[in-house]
């Protein structure tokens, strides 16, 4: 229960990876803000949480508009006087070759990905510095670190949220705050899904052969779980965690080697 007193806030928590760390956080301790556009999800995160002994929150908040970013962190500081911990992990993904991306398609990856996540560290900072403590967790992709075909938008995004993990981190490095970014590989969630789905459009493989695929791109020949993505997302809130700071670490079996 080392982060027993703390109150954190995680985005596109009502399923996958989010859900999971909201969890996770919870069993750590945190009282917990589960925050997303579906609010049937999130409230059943929340149920989830309370179960466990922990108090919760479920908050509609879309990253892509400043209004509900702001909305969102008035009523946690309202509730709870802001939160301690910030998981960043609402996002989207698409697929399409650089010659056919759309400025929409561009748009709506880097307005939810990448300027999200912005505003929500902007939104949750001034209590962390008050407070003189704090943990931002930033949930980026392997893609931040290395290209693939037709993901040319999202690996921007995610290289963005890299640069922007590792200026930030500077500017807090200071005041007891840090901040660092999780690159996982392909997760077992409704966007490896999605991907699977597409490579079978596309394609005319089976299931299985498109699982395969993103299997393929891993030493380690499997899908991660959202669990693992949770335990390293504990990990950097811990207390003991504060000399990480301005880091992007892995969680891909050893398919980028940096």
């Amino acid at each position: 229960m080392e982060l027993l007193g703390k109150t954190a806030l995680v985005t596109g928590g009502g399923r996958g990876i989010g859900r999971s760390c909201a969890l996770a956080l919870a069993r750590a301790g945190a009282q917990i803000v589960v925050a997303a556009r579906t609010i049937t999800e999130i409230q059943e995160v929340a149920k989830e949480i309370e179960a466990l002994g922990r108090p919760a929150l479920a908050l509609t908040l879309d990253v892509s508009k400043l209004e509900s970013v702001e909305l969102a962190f008035k009523q946690v500081t309202d509730k709870w006087g802001g939160c301690d911990i910030l998981v960043n992990n609402a996002g989207i993904a698409a697929s399409a070759p650089i010659a056919k991306c759309s400025e929409e398609l561009w748009s709506e990856i880097m307005e939810i990905n990448l300027t999200g996540t912005f505003r929500c560290m902007k939104a949750a900072l001034p209590t962390m510095l008050a407070r003189n403590w704090g943990r931002i967790i930033n949930i980026a992709s392997i893609a931040g670190k290395a290209g693939a075909p037709y993901i040319s938008a999202y690996a921007a995004s995610k290289h963005g949220v890299l640069g922007l993990t590792k200026a930030a981190a500077q500017d807090v490095a200071t005041k007891n705050i840090t901040i660092n970014a999780i690159c996982p590989g392909y997760v077992e969630t409704d966007m490896s899904e999605k991907a699977i789905n597409t490579i079978i459009s596309k394609t005319g493989a089976s299931k299985e052969q498109a699982r395969s695929v993103l299997e393929q791109m891993t030493p380690q020949r499997r899908l991660f779980q959202p669990e693992e993505v949770a335990f390293l997302t504990v990990s950097l809130a811990s207390p003991l965690a504060a000399g990480i700071n301005g880091q992007a670490i892995n969680i891909c079996g050893g398919a980028v080697p940096y």
